[in-house]
């Protein structure tokens, strides 16, 4: 796990500097031409893809009882991301306030959270 942490801290960590870098360059776009925009705005997902590329690889690593674990709490969080989304998305429709796209991930990464302690407890 170790190894895993180092991953994952070192994307993290550049996610936080690409997107403050991109964040502070992006209060000073109005002499950029439009390409130069889109690849600042798309900056942070490199250090983001780094993090899927960790996650991945720790997968990999995994046994059997561990690798089932994520497994069902991956798909705990996949259709409790989509139930909470689309459910959200009709309410939207009665006046709730829009919510961004980027309000997905977070909520993916909590019902993964919260689908590791489920699966965890189950297995103990």
């Amino acid at each position: 796990m170790r190894r895993y942490y180092y991953e994952l801290g070192a994307a993290l960590a550049a996610y936080a500097v690409f997107l403050s870098v991109s964040l502070t360059l992006l209060q000073h776009q109005e002499n950029f031409g439009m390409p130069l925009r889109i690849a600042i705005t798309l900056a942070p997902v490199i250090p983001a893809g780094l993090m899927c590329w960790a996650i991945v690889r720790n997968l990999r690593r995994m046994d059997e009882m561990h690798l089932r674990i994520q497994f069902e709490a991956l798909g705990f969080a996949f259709a409790a991301s989509a139930l909470l989304t689309f459910s959200y998305g009709f309410l939207e429709n009665v006046g709730f306030p829009h919510l961004s796209w980027i309000m997905v991930w977070p909520v993916m990464g909590l019902m993964w959270i919260i689908g590791l302690m489920v699966a965890r407890r189950r297995y103990q």
